[in-house]
């Protein structure tokens, strides 16, 4: 079936490749306009050329989530370049493994400008443009499985993500009465290129084969498989379409059964 614009724009953190990167497709299949945002240009221009580039309606815009003049900047770009602004999808960040007895000032100090920091950075751009434009719309961020339940060897991470959903129950309050909706989803384990890192140095840290860190990662999931990035790009389009619009505050698990609320 052809596609069909649905005269809404987003913008997606980390769309040159992975869970972003599925995100930017999926929605743009779904008739938005999409801006992908990634630190690296070239696989962001890469992404946005297979999508048909600005005449099909997705562009590539730089941006360094650490920093909130990027972070706004990327916002005011997309709107200028595509005409509006009506959901952000706070994605990027990174996966370190952070055995608690290695944690330093520095460790810290990073991950939580890329994960945690951002989705400030992201909220707040996204809600003075929604503001400027006269409308609501949406801000949707990545948490993850790691976000509801500490997993060893991962406090860094699950910090963040913890973090994370305790920062967008609170904007959903704030923002609820400008029209704004702020939700969470929450991935498990999926095949993407940060998680085939993670999963190969959590076996080199422990001396064994690969196949032993995708064990350590996926062992407990009800549905016996590991996520696709269609799977969670599913939810992510849930949550950006008008099927969602009386849902805020929110925090959706896709991680096949690994956590039940």
């Amino acid at each position: 079936m052809a596609r069909t614009n649905n005269g809404k724009v987003a913008l997606i953190t980390g769309g040159g490749q992975g869970i972003g990167r599925g995100v930017a497709e999926r929605l743009h299949a779904d008739g938005f306009k999409v801006a992908i945002a990634d630190l690296n240009l070239e696989t962001a221009g890469a992404v946005a050329e297979s999508l048909g580039g600005k005449a099909g309606g997705a562009i590539a815009v730089h941006v360094n989530v650490a920093d909130k003049n990027s972070v706004f900047a990327a916002v005011a770009q997309t709107v200028t370049e595509l005409g509006g602004f009506d959901v952000i999808i706070n994605n990027a960040g990174i996966a370190p493994t952070s055995p608690l007895e290695e944690i330093t000032e520095e460790s810290i100090g990073k991950i939580f400008s890329i994960n945690y920091n951002s989705v400030i950075w992201g909220i707040q751009a996204a809600t003075k443009a929604f503001a400027e434009l006269g409308h609501g719309g949406k801000i949707i961020s990545a948490a993850s499985q790691a976000g509801h339940i500490g997993n060893p060897g991962l406090a860094l991470y699950s910090s963040t993500k913890f973090a994370i959903r305790g920062l967008s129950q609170t904007a959903a309050r704030d923002l609820a009465p400008l029209g704004i909706t702020v939700n969470t989803f929450a991935p498990g384990i999926v095949r993407t290129p940060l998680m085939e890192n993670l999963a190969k140095k959590l076996a080199a840290d422990n001396g064994r084969p690969e196949a032993w860190g995708w064990e350590q990662f996926t062992k407990g999931i009800a549905l016996d498989r590991l996520a696709e990035v269609a799977d969670v790009a599913g939810v992510v389009s849930f949550l950006a379409g008008p099927d969602s619009n009386y849902v805020t505050g929110q925090s959706i698990l896709v991680d096949g059964g690994m956590v039940f609320n």
